[in-house]
């Protein structure tokens, strides 16, 4: 697929000697023309209306077809444009050669029109996979000498999660991420999301065997999900081609080239660095001259001295024709992540990213794929001293959709992770991606556990129901690789004016989404919970236990007790019946599945130094427990303590995490709850109490009940979807624990910190065979309720 393989790729030492007696001469073509500039006699001598107020856009919107041709000296030793072997040795790797050559391969396939594609089939995503186990593959604990995704494709692993009712495994980010510096590569500055290559990085494994773990896990009825990042590459090959300005490479990115007569507008670089972040002041200059549309709606990783702007500057670099050039670009997210524009007249990132997408899918055998960072990529300027717009914007749809359709197109589906308003999440699962992460409720289940209130959890979901977002399409996830975010932009950002009624008051969505954190971080971190940090503006850096933990008041972990132990417990099955008994996906981690406290920040000091405290919940775990004196994983992370032990010990005890899992997750499948509807969450007798009435698939109506609190509960379940005298059916002992009152509500009793999900059965004698076989549901012997 790739122009040449990695064998057969130009070392640096073959590189120089190859270029060693040439001449630059760049026979480019109109189509592939370099933005040299032209003579200036071309140029004409009046100054026109733009010129005379937007002194930076003449040229930029003056294309000449065949511009002059510049010839370079010597071919040097420097890493720039003059030196033909380098910029031959940048193209055997770029992502952008990449993508046209498998593009040329599967023009003209019959085997591209054999699927639909042009709408979202969430349903479909859901019933193919609906139980992730989601990898992290710098923190995954191997055997000795066995690669990351060798131990991915273990049978013994999968017959685990087959055991379990896990469908799916997402993989995380596995291809060549970091930069290159010189001839070398440089590491990955955002947990290998900033991707710089299709091929697979050789410290997780080779590409063989990626393939052979997708073969193991279709085997057990698995599917593999990777990822893709619509939204940014690392700054590899085809950005260092971009900063020489070569053919197309440019029109990946949202890069400006600055005059040399205007680079006292741009910072110094420093030394040893490749560029540098424009101050607020820098960015209002260029802006104000034109050049770029200045600040944005938000500056993500915020960091003084460090990240003040979503615009850096390069340093000064030759390009292939002799010319020196500076430029500006984006990037939403760190420095090293430079943006992808989706609407160039090259389209080469829109062919960047599609290219990458198909030969996840068809090239290395997977299902699924995961697109991140696809809410930002539509930027446009907004009115004068305004910020520009930059999320939710029309843009972004329309390439979610393209990008949703190609993956239907090949057979895959697709799952966004996006953090926006609930009302842009509808309007991008409309027509793209089938799935998207639940970042509507999950702030709000882990605000519930930690007020005993299920207020807020309550609001978001009925918002989302009547916004439209079908909870089927919603990925529910514990814990990710990521912060437990607590943003809730829906209220922060979109709604903030809006006035709603939360906790006895009338309050703005600005001012209830900032009480909300304040508690959070109040409760989750400092004194209170020491061993959790506050990530930036985004959330809290902590793993599910380590939150519980601090929901629970554990100050010391070192300490913790086995009655504590099973508190937390608890509490996490809690979450993840939450999670598991509603319509839609429910992803869990390794973390989760061997119950992971937070890493003491000192162990990861060099990783968090410039302010990503991220790492301290992405320690090291063995979930097969096959290297149990590892100390660290193979990529260096720390072996965080685990409160579960690994998968084949806690499958020998009934009592276990996995186990209570396991009977949850049957109970799901069983009744088919994960591709029902949410019909209603009524009003409670208890805050505590969260109640979710669920149509199945087959008509039957699903009661989810569950108890947040610390307290036992006892009370009337009630809402007006259930039908007076059916009788009520708990699904984990099999017995009838109810019935339904001309007032439509039964009474129920939960223990603290737990739930459980119920069926109602009309007494007609003609309803279970209307209904169908969904009464098929685990004897007591099978499963135990979970009180």
């Amino acid at each position: 697929m790739r122009e040449s393989s990695t064998d057969e790729r130009i070392s640096a030492p073959e590189a120089v000697s190859a270029a060693a007696e040439e001449t630059v001469v760049d026979e480019t073509t109109a189509e592939e023309a370099d933005s040299a500039p032209a003579d200036s006699a071309a140029e004409p001598a009046d100054i026109t209306y733009d010129e005379q107020f937007y002194p930076a856009r003449p040229k930029a919107l003056r294309p000449i077809a065949r511009r002059r041709q510049y010839l370079a000296s010597r071919p040097s030793l420097e890493f720039d444009g003059r030196n033909a072997a380098y910029v031959e040795w940048l193209r055997n790797q770029a992502m952008l050669g990449d993508a046209n050559v498998l593009a040329r391969q599967l023009s003209g396939q019959a085997s591209m029109w054999q699927n639909s594609y042009a709408h979202p089939n969430p349903r479909a995503a859901v019933e193919r996979a609906p139980v992730w186990f989601t990898a992290y593959p710098l923190s995954f604990i191997t055997q000795p000498g066995q690669s990351f995704l060798s131990a991915l494709g273990d049978a013994s692993m999968w017959e685990a999660f087959r055991e379990i009712g896990i469908r799916a495994l997402h993989t995380g980010p596995v291809k060549l991420a970091g930069g290159i510096s010189g001839w070398t590569q440089t590491p990955s500055v955002d947990g290998h999301f900033d991707r710089i290559s299709m091929a697979i990085d050789p410290v997780f494994g080779t590409e063989d065997e990626f393939r052979q773990m997708c073969e193991v896990a279709a085997d057990h009825g698995g599917t593999v999900i990777d990822d893709i990042v619509p939204g940014h590459t690392g700054k590899g090959a085809d950005f260092r081609l971009a900063e020489m300005n070569f053919r197309d490479y440019p029109g990946i990115y949202h890069m400006i080239d600055i005059p040399e007569e205007d680079w006292h507008l741009l910072p110094d670089v420093p030394e040893g660095q490749d560029s540098a972040n424009l101050s607020p002041e820098s960015e209002q200059a260029l802006q104000e001259a034109g050049y770029i549309i200045g600040r944005l709606q938000r500056v993500i990783f915020y960091e003084p001295g460090v990240k003040e702007t979503n615009w850096s500057a390069t340093r000064a670099i030759v390009d292939t024709t002799g010319k020196t050039r500076r430029w500006v670009y984006l990037h939403y997210f760190k420095a090293g992540q430079p943006s992808i524009n989706w609407l160039d007249p090259t389209f080469a990132g829109m062919r960047l990213v599609v290219g990458d997408a198909l030969h996840s899918l068809v090239d290395l055998g997977t299902g699924a794929l995961r697109l991140d960072a696809n809410g930002f990529l539509g930027v446009e300027k907004s009115a004068e001293e305004q910020p520009g717009w930059s999320e939710g914007h029309p843009l972004s749809e329309a390439a979610n959709q393209l990008i949703g359709s190609m993956i239907r197109k090949v057979g895959g589906f697709s799952f966004q992770e996006l953090n926006l308003t609930i009302d842009d999440i509808k309007a991008t699962s409309e027509s793209g991606p089938d799935l998207s992460y639940d970042f509507i409720t999950r702030p709000a289940y882990h605000y519930a556990l930690v007020t005993a209130d299920t207020e807020l959890l309550r609001l978001t979901l009925r918002l989302s129901m009547e916004i439209g977002v079908d909870q089927a399409s919603l990925v529910h996830a514990l814990q990710n690789h990521d912060e437990l975010t607590y943003e809730l932009m829906h209220f922060a950002s979109g709604h903030r004016d809006e006035v709603f009624e939360f906790n006895g008051q009338e309050l703005t969505g600005a001012q209830l989404a900032d009480q909300v954190q304040q508690t959070m971080r109040e409760r989750l971190t400092g004194e209170n919970a020491p061993y959790n940090a506050v990530f930036t503006t985004n959330g809290i850096a902590c793993t599910t236990v380590s939150f519980i933990m601090a929901a629970l008041g554990i100050r010391a972990p070192e300490a913790i007790t086995r009655e504590q132990e099973g508190q937390v417990l608890d509490a996490h099955i809690l979450l993840s019946m939450y999670n598991a008994l509603q319509p839609g996906v429910f992803a869990l981690s390794g973390w989760d599945l061997t119950g992971i406290t937070a890493l003491d920040r000192e162990h990861v000091h060099a990783l968090t130094s410039e302010g990503d405290t991220r790492w301290i919940n992405r320690g090291a775990h063995d979930i097969m427990g096959t290297s149990p004196d590892a100390e660290t994983s193979s990529a260096g992370m720390p072996r965080a303590r685990s409160l579960y032990g690994s998968l084949p010990d806690q499958l020998q005890d009934s009592a276990s995490f996995a186990r209570r899992l396991q009977r949850i997750l049957k109970v799901r499948e069983d009744n088919g709850i994960a591709t029902g509807t949410l019909l209603d969450v009524p009003d409670v007798s208890n805050r505590g109490l969260l109640v979710m009435v669920n149509r199945l698939g087959d008509g039957a109506l699903q009661v989810t009940v569950l108890n947040f609190s610390g307290q036992d509960i006892a009370g009337s379940i009630q809402s007006a979807h259930l039908p007076p005298g059916a009788s009520v059916q708990d699904l984990f002992s099999g017995e009838t624990v109810g019935q339904v009152d001309d007032l439509h509500s039964f009474f129920l009793e939960l223990s603290a910190h737990q739930g459980t999900a119920l069926l109602l059965h009309d007494e007609d004698p003609g309803a279970e065979e209307a209904h169908g076989p969904g009464s098929a549901h685990p004897s007591a012997d099978e499963g135990t309720h979970l009180t």
